[in-house]
């Protein structure tokens, strides 16, 4: 059975089983990199994307469940709040491997989308569940920050 899907603003289908993870079809499906494979079980933060607005971990939501329209980071170049965040993420070198910086991306963005001046512990809170086993913590604290003064400017 196919599943139209509306990923950053196009249409896109997928034959893929119902219960298939949303990130498995984004991947193979969709032709999206930046939401990845880390643990499987929804705890890493890698494979977060949101639905509406909504930051949710695809690598444990179902392709039947998918009612709303999908943002990945792909989608920044368009995206006021995701551009400042990339930038900020450049300017401050909190990309180590890389692996875990779209969701940490994705999760910031729900932050800041609610809240353009987050405290420290707020941003330490949004970002309480995504993991970096890089250990650059701090920069990307920075770089929320550092986007966050942009977007409030």
């Amino acid at each position: 059975m196919t599943t139209n899907l509306m990923v950053n603003g196009k249409n896109r289908t997928s034959d893929a089983e119902k219960k298939t993870p949303l990130l498995y079809v984004l991947r193979n499906d969709c032709d999206i990199n930046s939401a990845k494979y880390g643990c499987g079980v929804g705890q890493c933060g890698s494979c977060t994307v949101l639905i509406d607005g909504k930051a949710v971990r695809s690598c444990i939501t179902p392709l039947e469940s998918v009612k709303g329209s999908i943002t990945t980071l792909e989608s920044y170049e368009n995206d006021r709040v995701l551009n400042a965040l990339n930038r900020a993420f450049i300017k401050e070198q909190a990309v180590q491997c890389g692996y875990c910086i779209s969701g940490m991306m994705m999760t910031a963005k729900t932050l800041l989308d609610k809240n353009k001046n987050p405290s420290l512990d707020q941003i330490k809170t949004a970002l309480n569940n995504n993991l970096c086993r890089c250990g650059t913590h701090t920069r990307i604290l920075k770089a929320i920050q550092l986007a966050a003064k942009e977007l409030s400017a």
